[in-house]
């Protein structure tokens, strides 16, 4: 390459040098200016009491990445690329995207679902997917977040949610819990009944109405199985629960009651053909 090629291609290289200088201050403005304002907006949502704290996070997803897209588009219109022809080719590549991710996509459809409908919010209390129970820490664009009662976290797609059954166990202000008790044939069934009603009415987070009350349920092996329901507050409910079941077989021994608890009878096989061997 001759100089007179060399000062030819210099002016190209001049541009070329001003325009990667110009798009790298536009791409680092632009995601610093993303992140800013996602921060904000997460800030100013938190603040807010008219704002669900459940769809924050997906919100501040959608605000970073829509100034990071048109930072995109601004890098890319710097050396020239029309815009026409980018927003057609991003068209294309969305199809084709689209159809190899198509589990991140109905991830996505199912988060929008999810924070359209709100069937779960930050903070309560839920069961997913059949057996993944805890409170909600996040429901974001892709993934929920469930905080378990051993602390650990699981993180669950959002399809897998959606597509199962939700069980909230806060959404009500009252619950109600069963309660096993366990008296003897020969004990005063009435008897039993008045002592674990007044048990019931001691117990200060357990509510009056719906009225509590006692069922006689299954009979045997010389065991009957008495069952309280009480209806309790979301707050006091686990607190409740644990007194009674905790105090509900003491109380029946102090008032005299038998208290065998359930029986279970083990039944062994025996191995005929072997013993007539061994005879």
């Amino acid at each position: 390459m001759d100089i007179q090629q060399i000062e030819s291609f210099w002016p190209f290289l001049q541009r070329f040098a001003v325009d990667l200088v110009v798009a790298f201050i536009i791409l680092g403005i632009g995601w610093t200016v993303s992140r800013w304002l996602g921060n904000m907006v997460q800030r100013l949502s938190a603040r807010s009491e008219k704002i669900d704290p459940t769809i924050i996070p997906m919100f501040r997803t959608v605000v970073i990445w829509s100034v990071r897209i048109f930072t995109i588009i601004a890098v890319l219109s710097q050396f020239g690329v029309q815009t026409a022809s980018l927003i057609a080719v991003l068209g294309a590549a969305g199809l084709a995207i689209g159809l190899a991710l198509q589990g991140t996509l109905q991830n996505i459809a199912a988060g929008i679902m999810l924070l359209g409908l709100r069937p779960l919010r930050v903070g309560e209390s839920v069961t997913v997917a059949g057996s993944i129970s805890g409170t909600v820490d996040e429901v974001g664009l892709f993934l929920t977040r469930i905080m378990q009662a051993d602390g650990v976290q699981v993180t669950v797609p959002n399809s897998t949610v959606w597509n199962g059954t939700i069980v909230n166990l806060s959404r009500n202000y009252n619950r109600r819990m069963d309660v096993p008790a366990y008296i003897s044939y020969g004990d005063d069934v009435n008897r039993a009944i008045e002592v674990l009603l007044k048990l019931i009415d001691e117990q200060s987070g357990a509510l009056k109405m719906p009225a509590p009350s006692v069922f006689v349920g299954d009979r045997k092996e010389g065991t009957i199985t008495l069952t309280l329901r009480v209806w309790a507050g979301v707050d006091n409910f686990t607190t409740v629960q644990n007194d009674l079941n905790r105090q509900v077989q003491s109380r029946l021994k102090e008032q005299g009651f038998e208290c065998p608890g359930p029986l279970r009878v083990a039944v062994q096989a025996v191995d005929t053909g072997r013993q007539a061997g061994d005879k």
